[in-house]
């Protein structure tokens, strides 16, 4: 039986935020009790987007300017972040993570991937290879930049 490109974008749209769902809510279960919600996905954002600016920051996170600025300086403060001078443009700020802040994320990681190990369990197999073949061909499609061919 064939399956359309419909089919499969309905399938994906209707599954994907499922996933993506129970990775966050366990990420956030794990991300120790010195983080808020928004301060995880700070850290989160930096460890993905090293050198990013503040505005770059708050307008991925949806927070405004003076509010992500006092939420890095937060999270400076703790040695999760540091703000140093853009290398090229003294008036920009270049955010990025700490050893410590990576370390916080390393270790919500693992035990974000501990309990997907736990469901995936109830897969068979040949499911498990039908889904690491799925995520190996969707991977190079959605790493393109949006709305790249």
């Amino acid at each position: 039986m064939s399956q359309s490109t419909e089919d499969c974008a309905k399938v994906i749209l209707e599954v994907a935020p499922l996933v993506m769902r129970a990775i966050r809510t366990e990420m956030r279960r794990h991300r120790g009790p010195e983080l808020s919600v928004p301060q995880f996905r700070i850290l989160t954002y930096l460890n993905r987007n090293e050198g990013a600016s503040l505005s770059q920051a708050a307008e991925h996170i949806g927070l405004a300017l003076p509010t992500m600025s006092k939420m890095i300086e937060g999270a400076v403060s703790r040695g999760l972040a540091s703000r140093l001078a853009h290398p090229s443009d003294r008036r920009r700020v270049a955010l990025s993570l700490t050893a410590e802040g990576r370390k916080t994320l390393d270790r919500a990681r693992r035990a974000t991937e501990a309990q997907m190990t736990s469901w995936l369990q109830r897969l068979s197999d040949g499911e498990k290879r039908t889904v690491l073949e799925a995520m190996r061909i969707l991977g190079p499609v959605f790493s393109a930049p949006p709305g790249g061919a």
